[in-house]
């Protein structure tokens, strides 16, 4: 005891230590007597556990013993399911959430589509086993807005659990029915939701079940399936699977009486207009390697006037691409587009995506339609996101995943509100990449690994608070002085010309190579021998490029560009138009609906319409002189009489500018980086050496 009391605050000579208790003192006792407590359950609680663990994996084993051994008998359908699930049936719902991979995201998709609802929905749910769904749609939407939920089922064991959960969470508009699918009728005569979650799959006359739900179904309800499936020889591109794929899944299924035939959706796009769809693969428990195909699918009647989803293709990156986007913003600064573009009601605007800060604004600007088009999918997938989210989400949420760069919340988030309305291209790559918004959105892509070295180099030379000053500098004067105060500034401007030649080399060898500028700024090969072609050293056109914006331009409240490189997100007063509350509320009342996410090439969407406007970007400069020539060509026949086209260039004067001239457009150059009334800086991106228009004559 005087060993434990002089350890823990008692003085030898008897004294307290400040700030410590005294050894007799009733909380130290407190504390003792709960850490010995603590000691003596550790023990239990290890054991308890275990057993836990232990129950868990007999009752997996319980449920794997009844699929792969046991099988299913009887003389009717309704016994064949009783032998089949009463051995598993207390075990069901456990073993299910790590193999039923498509039932929440097909709740969540229908979930999205009833927030609208009124209270007086009728929600149904047939082959709906132990009312899972009905748990997991309750993390979804407000329950309540259902007057009556059905969960019907034929299996006795089934609908014994489902009773016992719908008393224990006390729903009291919750009713389980011991019914038939392709018979049951709800008491209501209608109902505005109807689901079949891996139950359809288990019907054998899948038709008639899905005919009475058509009976009943209201004109404007939804019916929602998750199941599991093979596709037929002949399928949509994200369907189709392989012969192999089909034999084995279709066989291994059978042996427990589950059809995975490609008949049931097909008659499902027979009967309902498909709006939604999502087509992957989950894994197995206790099954390493293998991966079970998997859909989820919403449709609405088809006396519903509603625009049936499109078929999606199956896009894969160039593979000269990395594996995520370049671009995490649009590097074009759309500021000196407008006056010269003239976007307003009318137009039709053809543009390629980048990071998709410029085609939000050019259809905040009233055009009717704005294409953005690009062959990287992952540039789409970050334009659809951010449309989704501007349709989807409140603007705090938009600001946290693009403004900061962080949201707290972005995998909940993006699988409630934002999946369910998205391209299951895009899905999929978002869901690889959650990890963007923990870690700083604009320190991710191409782009962002040359940002994350920017930043480790202001933090290990200990410029970054430096950095920040400057960024937050509140007046350009400011910010010019904290500029000359860097070091490398500082050389530079003071370097003799013999040891700035060397440094130019060393820098272009090492760190603006063809490689890096590829790679982490998206500047191709083509463009990088443009610069070349004018006389300038890569070094020269960088410093070029920085120096003018921060002597010209404010990183606290106008250049967002150089302020999301240097900090990894934006201010409310510094950051892209979409961003701001009032564009927010534009685009979210409706301009957003006018833009078109295409994975294709800029070719291929300019032969499908007429345009009047067309934002080449620096596209041309990529090209090579058989493509520029097919290029100008597709202008001239597509671009309205009167239309404009826009491009930038690293070349002072672009070697394609004649065969805009030859194919019908009249070329003005809008400004260079070396007019003298401009003093090294065209726009607050600074980083192309000239702007043209051409008016199509």
């Amino acid at each position: 005891a005087s060993a434990l009391g002089g350890a823990m605050g008692g003085g030898r000579d008897g004294s307290v230590t400040a700030g410590r208790e005294p050894a007799g003192s009733p909380g130290l006792r407190r504390r003792i007597r709960d850490a010995q407590e603590r000691a003596r359950e550790a023990p239990k609680a290890f054991v308890k556990a275990g057993s836990k663990r232990f129950q868990d994996l007999r009752d997996d084993m319980k449920c794997l013993g009844t699929m792969w051994l046991k099988g299913s008998r009887g003389s009717d359908h309704q016994e064949r399911l009783e032998s089949f699930y009463a051995p598993q049936a207390e075990a069901y719902d456990r073993f299910r959430s790590s193999f039923l991979w498509g039932r929440k995201p097909m709740l969540a998709a229908c979930a999205a589509r009833c927030a609208g609802m009124d209270k007086d929905g009728v929600w149904v749910d047939l082959g709906g086993g132990t009312a899972e769904n009905v748990s997991m749609m309750e993390e979804l939407m407000d329950l309540s807005k259902f007057k009556k939920i059905y969960v019907v089922d034929l299996c006795p064991s089934l609908c014994r659990i489902a009773r016992e959960k719908v008393k224990e969470k006390g729903w009291r508009n919750v009713e389980v029915v011991l019914a038939d699918a392709c018979t049951f009728k709800p008491k209501e005569g209608s109902a505005s939701l109807v689901t079949f979650s891996y139950s359809l799959s288990m019907i054998p006359p899948f038709n008639a079940a899905v005919d009475n739900a058509t009976e009943w179904l209201r004109e404007d309800g939804l019916l929602g399936v998750a199941d599991f499936f093979v596709s037929s020889k002949y399928d949509l591109p994200l369907r189709q699977m392989g012969w192999v794929d089909r034999w084995f899944w279709r066989s291994i299924f059978d042996l427990d009486n589950i059809d995975l035939g490609p008949e049931r959706r097909q008659y499902l796009d027979y009967k309902f207009n498909r709006i939604y769809e999502y087509n992957g693969r989950g894994s197995i428990p206790y099954v390493p390697l293998l991966t079970v195909p998997y859909f989820t699918w919403v449709g609405t009647k088809k006396t519903l006037e509603m625009r049936e989803a499109d078929i999606e293709a199956r896009h894969r990156r160039p593979m000269a691409f990395p594996p995520t986007f370049i671009y995490s913003l649009s590097w074009e600064d759309p500021r000196t587009d407008e006056p010269v573009l003239q976007v307003g009601p009318g137009d039709t605007v053809l543009t390629l995506t980048s990071g998709g800060c410029n085609t939000l604004e050019l259809a905040s600007q009233g055009a009717d339609l704005v294409v953005s088009v690009d062959m990287n999918p992952a540039q789409s997938a970050l334009l659809e996101l951010k449309t989704v989210a501007i349709k989807h989400l409140e603007y705090d949420d938009l600001w946290l995943m693009f403004g900061e760069g962080k949201h707290p919340q972005m995998e909940e988030i993006f699988e409630a509100k934002l999946a369910p309305w998205m391209s299951q291209g895009a899905q999929d790559f978002w869901r690889r990449k959650m990890y963007y918004f923990k870690s700083g959105f604009y320190y991710h892509g191409a782009m962002g690994v040359v940002l994350r070295w920017v930043y480790w180099m202001q933090v290990l030379t200990g410029a970054r608070n430096k950095v920040l000053r400057m960024c937050d500098a509140p007046t350009l004067d400011e910010q010019i002085a904290v500029w000359d105060s860097f070091w490398p500034v500082i050389i530079f401007k003071h370097m003799p010309a013999m040891v700035y030649a060397v440094v130019q080399r060393v820098a272009a060898y090492l760190l603006l190579n063809k490689l890096v500028c590829w790679l982490g700024l998206g500047v191709p090969p083509r463009q990088y021998n443009l610069i070349a072609r004018d006389g300038r050293e890569l070094c020269e056109y960088a410093g070029t490029t920085l120096d003018g914006a921060a002597r010209q331009t404010s990183l606290f409240n106008d250049n967002y560009f150089y302020r999301a490189c240097l900090t990894g997100s934006f201010t409310k007063a510094c950051c892209p138009k979409y961003l701001k509350p009032e564009v927010y509320r534009k685009l979210k009342d409706g301009a957003v609906d006018n833009v078109v996410v295409a994975t294709d090439s800029f070719l291929g969407q300019l032969y499908k319409r007429k345009y009047t406007r067309v934002v080449l970007m620096d596209h041309v400069d990529w090209l090579n002189d058989a493509l520029v020539q097919e290029l100008a060509k597709g202008l001239r026949d597509q671009v309205k009489k009167g239309g404009r086209i826009i491009w930038r260039s690293a070349s002072l004067n672009p070697p394609y500018n004649p065969a805009f001239a030859k194919h019908g457009f009249k070329i003005q150059c809008i400004h260079r980086i070396t007019d003298k009334e401009h003093n090294g800086c065209i726009d607050r991106v600074n980083m192309y050496s000239s702007f043209w228009v051409g008016k199509r004559v």
